[in-house]
Formats: structure tokens, sequence, C-alpha cells
């Protein structure tokens, strides 16, 4: 008898210290990063950005992040066309963001602003469809796209190397 008390108390007290460090954000693993610009008619604007290109690493996005850093972003990445009611949606995401919807060749064609859900359940926060056929978004801070002169018809350049002005 003590022995199964012991066996029980044993994996109550494991499951209690596991469940200590559960977050209710799901924790992101480290994502690949690389450097981009965005192209206007005027400039090359350097940016740097996190690559999530699996659904689980989309559907975590940047949900419990309490900043990003300045010209930096996250880029989804789509193996197929997205339809223009797919869209993204802010729930357990802590920071205002805008977003651009990318096509083939990395031509902005919607750009949309959006604001965090603080809703404790994700069927109440709104989605923001992209509006457009895509193939990539990219999401920065808010105010992004407005302050560097980026709109729809701009593209995005994968690579340092690759942009006008590069090093």
């Amino acid at each position: 008898m003590m022995a199964v008390f012991r066996q029980i108390s044993f994996w109550l007290v494991l499951g209690l210290v596991s469940g200590c460090g559960v977050s209710a954000t799901p924790a992101q693993t480290e994502l690949p990063v690389i450097d981009a610009c965005f192209v206007n008619a005027s400039e090359s604007v350097p940016v740097v950005l996190e690559v999530a290109s699996t659904s689980e690493e989309r559907q975590v996005g940047l949900m419990g992040r309490p900043e990003l850093p300045a010209k930096h972003g996250m880029l989804f990445r789509y193996g197929e066309r997205r339809e223009p009611q797919d869209g993204f949606w802010m729930y357990r995401t802590l920071i205002p963001l805008d977003i651009a919807f990318l096509d083939r060749e990395g031509t902005i064609r919607n750009i949309r602003a959006m604001v965090p859900c603080s809703a404790s359940s994700g069927r109440n926060c709104p989605t923001y469809p992209a509006g457009v056929p895509y193939w990539s978004a990219v999401e920065m801070n808010a105010g992004f796209y407005l302050s560097n002169g980026i709109e729809v018809g701009d593209r995005l350049i994968q690579g340092k190397e690759n942009c006008p002005g590069a090093d």
C-alpha cells in the first residue's frame, strides 16, 4: 500500500513540476534569419527577417514578444499561392504590426495594419485577410512601411548582396 502511495505521489509531483513552466503562448524555436531590403522608387531599406516557413512556425509567428527591434520583422513563406480571404490574426500578439502581402516575385500587393488582440480566446480576435492572392507576407512594427515610404508595387529583395547600394 505504501509503495502505491509513493508512486502516485511521485507522478503527482512530477505533473505539477512539469506544468510550472508552461506558457500560455507557444514557444517559438529559433528561426533562420536573413538580410533583405525593401526597394521603392528612390531607395533601398535594409531589414533583418526571421523566416517562418513551416505551418507550426507560421502559427506561432510573433506571439508573445514584447517588442521587435527597428527594421526587424518576420517573413512568412508559403509553398503555394494563398487566396485573398486568407490572412492573419493577432491572437496573443503583444505589439501592433503592419503586414505586407507579396506575390511570387516579392512585389507588395497589399499592406494592412493589425492591432494586438487581448481576448482570452482566439475566436474573439479579428482576422486580417490579405484581400489579394499572395505567396508570402512580411510583418514589421506598426508604421514601418509608411515611415519608410514603402507601398504597394514596391519589392522585397532577399539577400543583402542583392540589394541596390549594398556594400
